[in-house]
């Protein structure tokens, strides 16, 4: 082998190892970011598996994202030089919780010891299922209703040791007999379509409340609408 050619491939080799000609590391070698360990709890101290936690950016409001595993921990990677807003996702919204700052780097610095972020969290007990809509009268779904539906059904693959009961509500308009019944066939269908997506039979209760709890008044057209909902209740 000639010596042009050696000296070729040492400098391949060294310059793939990210090594300058002193021996240095080069700047491109460190690391532009940093560790982030994440550990998520109720206020009682019981961990919080399976919870979705959102790093949005300040400078250019890119989302970096984790989930929680059966410890209610994940770890992540955020790039320095910029302030997170930290949110937790619940079922269609989210909650904003604190901001973490992870200032800037220069030189040859680097973060080796990792940002710690201890989360005290309560999730929702309740939430309606928005545009989940039926035929007046009747308990056959509408269309626009399988979107929110599906929602669930991840929500449900992604939160699997939760058990839900569907409440169906009414307006006042009828008899209070025929809205309960309406109310639970109306909870029946859509437990039903959760079953057909493969969602446990077990983890899924379906109750009919009728009329009985409005959340608005049913004096007005729109406080009808509103108290005409399928609500879900996470379960003890």
């Amino acid at each position: 082998m000639n010596r042009k050619l050696l000296y070729m491939i040492l400098a391949l080799v060294l310059s793939g190892k990210g090594w300058s000609q002193n021996g240095t590391i080069q700047n491109a070698s460190i690391p532009k970011d940093a560790p982030v360990n994440v550990y998520m709890t109720d206020f009682k101290g019981n961990i919080l598996n399976s919870e979705i936690v959102v790093f949005k950016s300040s400078v250019n409001g890119k989302e970096y994202e984790g989930l929680t595993d059966s410890t209610g921990r994940f770890s992540i990677r955020l790039p320095a030089g910029a302030k997170y807003e930290i949110f937790i996702l619940g079922f269609k919204d989210s909650t904003s919780y604190n901001v973490l700052d992870i200032p800037a780097l220069t030189g040859n610095a680097y973060y080796k010891n990792p940002f710690k972020v201890d989360i005290q969290f309560l999730p929702a007990k309740s939430f309606i299922l928005d545009n989940c809509n039926f035929e007046t009268g009747k308990a056959t779904l509408q269309p626009e209703s399988y979107t929110v539906l599906d929602e669930l059904v991840a929500y449900l693959q992604r939160k699997e040791d939760e058990k839900i009961e569907l409440g169906g509500h009414t307006d006042n308009v009828g008899s209070a007999r025929s809205n309960l019944v309406l109310s639970e066939a109306r909870a029946n269908t859509v437990r039903a379509y959760l079953l057909t997506k493969g969602i446990d039979p077990a983890r899924v209760t379906a109750k009919g409340y009728g009329m009985t709890v409005a959340i608005a008044s049913n004096k007005t057209v729109e406080g009808r609408a509103q108290n005409r909902r399928t609500e879900v209740k996470i379960l003890d």
